[in-house]
C-alpha cells in the first residue's frame, strides 16, 4: 500500500488502509487496489469484473441454492462451509453454470446463456490473421508501406491493407486519383519482393455529405479494399447521417464502414444514427462494419455487436494505425468485440488472405 500510494502522477491519496486504497491520478482517474486472501483471490476478481447487475443475478441464484456469495467467496448458508473462492471458475462451476468471461459479466443474457452452456467462445488476438485499416507515409502516416508491412510480419499477420486518405480529406494529405494509380503500381512492385505477408491495396475513402464517394468509381474497382468513413459534417440531422452511411454502404465497390459513429472519446461525441436501419442495410448489401481499435475510437460501440452479430452483419477488426507502435492496438478492438460476444467465425480478418478477398468480392460483386 505504501509502494502503491506514492507512484507518479497521483493527485489524491483519497483512503488507505491494510487491505484498501484508493487514489485519484493527475488524470482524473480513480484506481483502488484491494489486498485478498489467497483462498478468495478467484472471488474478489470474479466480484470486481462483474457489473451490478450481473453480480445481483449471481446472488440470486446461490440465495436459491442455499448459498451466500460475496468476494471472499461462495459458502454454504446452514454452515457457512466455504465451497470455492481461490479460482474465478470456482463460483460458477458451484452455481451450475458454465464460465462467464469477464467481458459478458454485464447481465446481457449471460446468465441464461451460461444455464444452458451456450455461450460463445470468443474472438481471441491469436485468431487475427491481418489489419485492414493502415495508414503509410503516402497520406499521413509516419511508416513507408515496407516499414508497416515488417511491423504486421513481426505481430505474425498474413496480410495488411494500405488504406490512406482519399483526396477530399486534404487535412490528411489525402492521395489524388494519380498518386492512388502510383500507388497501386508501387504496392505490386513490393509484393513481388515480400514473402510471407500480403500489402493488400485499399484507401480510406472519403463519405461526402452527400453520401458518395470522393474516388471514381473505375478507379475503386482496382483495389482490394475500400474502406468508406465520414470525416466532416458531424452536425448534419440523424436523418442525413444515416442516408450518408446507407448510400455508401449500398455503393457496389464499399466493402468495409469505417469508424462509423465518429467519436473521439473525451472529444467528441458520437453523432446521431439510426443503427436499425444501418445494420439492415449491412445485411441487405454485404457490408462489414469496423470495430476501430484506435483508443479515442473503439468503434463500433460494443452494444451493436450483439445485434449485429444476430443478423449476421460482418464485422472486421482494425487498427487505423498511423504510427509505430499502433498496431498494438488491436488488442482494444478484440477487447470490444469480446464484449460484443463476437466469436472468430463473425470477424471477416480471422480468415486467410484468399478467403478474406473471396467475402469481400462477394460484397463488390452485389
Amino acid at each position: 500500500m505504501n509502494i502503491f500510494t506514492a507512484m507518479p502522477d497521483i493527485k489524491q491519496v483519497i483512503m488507505k488502509g491494510p487491505t484498501k486504497a484508493s487514489i485519484l491520478t493527475t488524470f482524473g482517474i480513480q484506481v483502488d487496489l484491494r489486498v485478498v486472501d489467497r483462498e478468495s483471490f478467484g472471488s474478489a476478481i470474479a466480484y470486481f469484473t462483474g457489473s451490478k447487475e450481473h453480480n445481483i443475478r449471481l446472488r440470486e441464484l446461490a440465495v436459491r441454492a442455499g448459498l451466500k456469495l460475496n468476494e471472499y467467496g461462495i459458502f454454504r448458508e446452514k454452515d457457512d462451509r466455504k465451497l470455492g473462492g481461490r479460482q474465478e471458475e470456482d463460483i460458477y462451476k458451484v452455481l451450475g453454470l458454465q464460465y462467464v468471461p469477464p467481458e459478458l459479466r454485464e447481465d446481457r443474457g449471460e446468465i441464461e446463456a451460461a444455464q444452458k452452456h451456450g455461450l460463445p467462445q470468443l474472438v481471441e488476438m491469436k485468431d487475427i490473421r491481418g489489419d485492414l485499416h493502415v495508414h503509410s507515409i503516402w497520406s499521413d502516416g509516419t511508416l513507408e508501406v515496407e516499414e508497416l508491412a515488417g511491423l504486421a510480419a513481426e505481430k505474425g499477420y498474413a496480410y495488411i491493407a494500405l488504406t490512406d486518405h482519399s483526396q477530399g480529406l486534404g487535412v490528411a494529405r489525402g492521395l489524388s486519383e494519380e498518386r492512388l494509380r502510383e500507388q497501386i503500381a508501387a504496392v505490386s512492385a513490393l509484393n513481388r519482393r515480400l514473402k510471407g505477408i500480403r500489402i493488400m491495396t485499399g484507401t480510406e475513402v472519403n463519405i461526402r455529405t452527400d453520401g458518395s464517394l470522393d474516388f471514381d468509381d473505375m478507379l475503386l474497382q482496382k483495389l482490394d479494399i475500400v474502406v468508406a468513413s465520414v470525416h466532416s459534417g458531424f452536425k448534419q440531422s440523424k436523418e442525413r447521417l444515416t442516408q450518408r452511411i446507407v448510400r455508401a454502404m449500398e455503393h457496389p465497390q464499399v466493402s468495409i464502414i469505417g469508424h462509423i459513429s465518429g467519436r473521439l472519446i473525451g472529444e467528441r461525441d458520437a453523432y446521431d444514427l439510426d443503427m436499425e436501419q444501418v445494420l439492415d442495410t449491412a445485411v441487405r448489401t454485404h457490408t462489414a462494419l469496423e470495430i476501430n481499435a484506435y483508443p479515442l475510437r473503439l468503434d463500433l460501440h460494443e452494444s451493436y455487436l450483439k445485434p449485429a452479430r444476430d443478423r449476421g452483419v460482418p464485422i472486421v477488426i482494425s487498427t487505423d494505425a498511423h504510427a509505430p507502435g499502433q498496431f498494438d492496438n488491436m488488442q482494444y478492438g478484440v477487447a470490444i468485440a469480446r464484449r460484443g460476444w463476437l466469436e472468430k467465425k463473425d470477424v471477416l480478418n480471422t480468415l486467410p488472405a484468399a478467403g478474406l478477398l473471396k467475402k469481400l468480392a462477394k460484397t463488390s460483386r452485389r
